[in-house]
């Protein structure tokens, strides 16, 4: 069985604007101030444990007129209450930094497409070339609020902060933006994050040479600094910068200390705002579609990352839902996946990776074989002397995963899904 990751059209015309999805390699036509960038330059092999004795099972979803083909899975969570999924995009670029396309068209090309929740985030500086101007960022905020929907649409300012070796970050609802002439390394832009009133996350990690001064770890900004793509465009950044003897980001990243959750974004270039299939989005639990209680679920790390519309992904452990802190020392823990993308994947068979710390990528003490449409349960026994974080991925056996790790790691096939971490705690 294989997967066609093209998607479809959804009847409109929004042609390819030459982007290579498969890697971070990515032309453009046209004179854009993308074409002006400066190109930047830029471990033991730890083999996964063998798969243990989780005890899994699982139990049928019942159908209904909620479970729309043509949005995917319903919103509704089958294994928690209060909140409605919703789908999100939180990083965009339009030709007012490194983009092709008019910012005037974003929200609506977004909103189209199905998506619930977006933001345009431009870089705030590009090298040498001027980014984000000052009138330019309050043309982001009167477009976003101009967009704007409540409870039915939310339409985000956020700006990208660009660093040519140590990484990009996206910030989203701050008042103001900064660049690299005001916070020209990681500690000044953590400085600046921490009284900014915002969230902010980091971008396709690895990527940059410098990776964020190796995560170096700022306990001053843990709670705001909300995300790490592992989805960004159609690379998944699990493994990425392997083949040159890198950790694995994720690991890099929880190992350091911090505690975000994990999105999927499509960082777009062009003028396919939203439609792309196969691009990075992320799923945000919210109680309202405004933009307080987006805000709330990404604080809370309630959300997850996929590359696949219309998916829904809840996850508990022991009760606790992704995002959350499990108060264990050692033992098992029960965990309940609801994973569903309405009746076109019910039976698809899919499986679930258990990660936890390791040295240069994560060890998977358990795989857990399921198929979407249903709840999955299963317990493995974790112990915090092992490391304080756990993460579900869920992926796809058929297809092999364009960058793999560790020859024989259980992540070396293509991923559908990561929740956000637990953390353990006693």
């Amino acid at each position: 069985m294989t997967h066609d990751h093209t998607g479809t059209d959804h009847g409109h015309n929004h042609p390819d604007t030459g982007h290579d999805h498969s890697g971070h390699e990515h032309s453009h036509d046209g004179t854009s101030r993308r074409t002006l960038m400066a190109s930047a330059a830029g471990g033991l092999l730890m083999l996964a444990a063998a798969p243990g004795t989780a005890r899994a099972a699982t139990a049928g979803l019942a159908s209904g007129p909620d479970l729309a083909a043509a949005t995917g899975a319903s919103r509704t969570s089958s294994i928690t209450q209060g909140t409605t999924l919703v789908h999100a995009d939180l990083h965009n670029h339009t030709a007012m930094s490194d983009g092709d396309g008019d910012p005037a068209l974003a929200f609506a090309s977004m909103r189209e497409a199905g998506l619930d929740v977006a933001a345009l985030t431009d870089h705030s500086t590009l090298f040498s070339i001027e980014g984000l101007s000052r009138s330019e960022w309050d043309r982001t905020g009167a477009l976003a609020n101009a967009a704007d929907d409540p409870g039915q649409y939310t339409a985000i300012r956020g700006f990208e902060w660009s660093h040519p070796l140590l990484g990009h970050v996206n910030v989203w609802f701050s008042g103001n933006y900064t660049d690299l002439l005001q916070s020209s390394s990681m500690s000044r832009l953590y400085s600046w994050i921490a009284s900014s009133g915002g969230v902010a996350g980091f971008n396709h990690p690895g990527r940059e040479v410098g990776r964020f001064d190796d995560f170096r770890y700022n306990s001053a900004v843990r709670e705001p600094m909300i995300g790490l793509e592992m989805f960004n465009r159609g690379d998944d950044y699990l493994f990425d910068g392997w083949g040159s003897g890198q950790t694995s980001p994720l690991v890099a990243c929880l190992n350091a200390g911090w505690r975000p959750g994990l999105t999927g974004v499509s960082d777009e270039h062009g003028t396919n705002w939203g439609f792309p299939e196969g691009k990075g989005r992320t799923g945000l639990w919210v109680t309202q579609n405004t933009r307080q209680e987006v805000m709330a679920a990404m604080r809370a790390r309630r959300f997850f990352a996929t590359r696949v519309s219309g998916l829904r992904l809840d996850a508990t452990a022991n009760g606790v839902r992704m995002g959350g802190v499990v108060p264990l020392v050692q033992g098992d823990v029960t965990f309940e996946v609801d994973l569903d993308r309405g009746p076109e994947w019910i039976g698809r068979p899919l499986r679930i990776q258990v990660l936890r710390p390791g040295t240069n990528a994560p060890t998977v003490p358990e795989v857990i074989d399921t198929v979407a449409g249903q709840v999955t349960r299963f317990t493995v026994p974790l112990n915090l002397a092992d490391g304080n974080w756990v993460v579900l991925r869920v992926s796809d056996p058929t297809q092999a995963n364009p960058s793999p790790g560790p020859a024989g790691h259980p992540c070396n096939d293509w991923g559908v899904a990561y929740s956000s971490p637990w953390w353990l705690q006693p």
